[in-house]
């Protein structure tokens, strides 16, 4: 039976991978095919335009209807500038932890179905089980969408996704989606002294960073108090500002990075319309002055948020796998779930470790949680053998 011990030397060896986003994951990948070949089971990459990045789509079992998809991503977030005590690609044992890179966002999930697949394939399944592993989770979910159009192309339909993030290993049916866009304000250098010559991009750019602040805040004082989220209602923050050349240059350019983070009942573009506004006319009005000024926008993302379903089928499914008799969950933070369930398929996050640690320098996942991920994959192998 799946084991705790095969469970974390797969772990070990995906930490050790180091695969930040701006990096390629083909290594990786290229491991688990040489792994999934030792058992026989038959896979497929579902590669990015370039060549440089891959999704991963295995099955184990029958290719019938109604398998079950165990979903994870392969890329991580950076280390840089992180006070890490240990080697963040090199798995640490402390009190009952695993530190590392990814440990529990979210190779700690890959390493458990991996480490099922033995079992899967002894107990001779009458229902699938898919592995779908991405690429570029952590920078938009830009991987997935290429990999789910694949399992609507060539797998007869799945009943269920399970999303490994971290929940601790308990069923969350919700989450909020998020919109990134980019904004890039150009203006007219000239002397500072000389402000009637130019424009100052930044000054500009302060404009419409105010508006958004206004917006969030706005946001915030309007979130649904019966909300499941925390906090309530959408979120709107300004993660990343450059801009200008000198303190007594008018600034040439202003960039700047902005987030917001909708449930299912708002609208993100109906949400951003008057911000959608104001950058036309303020574009308009600095083209009036000088052509070459302006405002630019650009979608960089846009995740789909979760919702619960009516009937919750992959929840029910993930909370008998689980032994979850708690209450319903959503989270605020955005998964590759909502994608999975706008293409028709129910679905569900459940995986271990904490959100509380990702992304963090020393990240772990607790060994009693990859314990509960065993007993998971357990009955998941007892399920696809039943075929009940």
């Amino acid at each position: 039976m799946t084991d705790l011990a095969a469970a974390r030397a797969i772990l070990e060896t995906l930490v050790g991978f180091d695969t930040t986003s701006h990096l390629s994951n083909l290594a990786l990948i290229e491991w688990v095919e040489a792994y999934l070949d030792r058992h026989g089971v038959p896979h497929r990459r579902v590669a990015n335009h370039e060549g440089t990045k891959s999704n991963l789509l295995a099955t184990v079992g029958p290719t019938v209807e109604g398998g079950a998809v165990l979903s994870g991503h392969t890329d991580v977030v950076p280390v840089d500038g992180q006070p890490w005590t240990s080697d963040p690609f090199a798995i640490v044992e402390r009190d009952g932890r695993l530190y590392g890179r990814g440990t529990c966002d979210m190779k700690g999930f890959l390493a458990l179905a991996l480490a099922a697949v033995p079992d899967l394939v002894a107990a001779n399944p009458r229902k699938p089980v898919h592995l779908a592993f991405s690429y570029d989770e952590e920078i938009g979910c830009l991987g997935a969408p290429g990999l789910i159009e694949v399992i609507h192309r060539e797998l007869p339909k799945p009943a269920f996704v399970v999303v490994g993030e971290p929940t601790d290993m308990v069923a969350v049916n919700g989450h909020k989606g998020i919109t990134y866009y980019s904004v890039r304000v150009t203006g007219h250098e000239a002397h500072s002294s000389q402000t009637q010559l130019g424009v100052s991009a930044i000054m500009e750019a302060v404009k419409l960073m105010s508006s958004l602040n206004d917006l969030a805040a706005k946001l915030e004082r309007e979130a649904d108090p019966t909300s499941p989220f925390t906090p309530k209602g959408a979120t709107l923050t300004i993660g990343l500002v450059n801009g200008g050349t000198a303190g007594n240059i008018l600034a040439r350019e202003c960039n700047f990075l902005f987030d917001l983070r909708c449930p299912h009942t708002l609208d993100a573009q109906v949400v951003l319309a008057p911000f959608f506004a104001e950058a036309a006319a303020m574009d308009a009005a600095l083209k009036a002055r000088h052509p070459e000024a302006g405002v630019s926008l650009r979608l960089q993302s846009n995740v789909p948020p979760f919702a619960p379903e009516p009937d919750g089928a992959a929840e029910s499914f993930a909370r008998r796998l689980a032994g979850d008799n708690g209450p319903p969950r959503a989270v605020s933070f955005a998964t590759e779930a909502g994608q999975f369930q706008r293409s028709g398929l129910s679905t569900v996050l459940c995986g271990p470790g904490s959100i509380a640690q990702a992304h963090q320098p020393d990240e772990f996942v607790e060994i009693s949680q990859m314990e509960r991920g065993v007993n998971f994959m357990r009955r998941l192998t007892e399920w696809a053998a039943s075929g009940d």
